[in-house]
């Protein structure tokens, strides 16, 4: 048999490693502040990104996209794997009319 992937809509950004990062989360943010992401060579052109799931610790490379998963699970995922899975989410926000 064959099945397809529900359509569900995930959260992520595109880690920069540097001044230039525009997007963090506040998801992220509290994952640093919780130790679940933590950053490795800090102050070095090698400096890394770290997150603790439940497979292990994982590395983020610059450029990599953070992506936080159905259940709150967060872990890295490289460039071309990302843009062949995910596309931008249009979502319709309801007004209070």
């Amino acid at each position: 048999m064959k099945y397809r992937m529900k359509p569900i809509i995930k959260e992520a950004f595109e880690w920069t490693g540097g001044p230039d990062q525009e997007e963090e989360p506040d998801w992220a943010v509290d994952a640093v502040r919780k130790g679940i992401i933590f950053f490795e060579y800090i102050g070095t052109p090698q400096l890394k990104l770290k997150i603790k799931t439940l497979e292990g610790t994982m590395t983020a490379d610059r450029g990599d996209w953070i992506i936080q998963g159905v259940n709150g699970e967060i872990y890295p995922c490289k460039p071309d794997v990302f843009h062949k899975t995910y596309e931008l989410a249009e979502i319709a926000v309801k007004k209070d009319v």
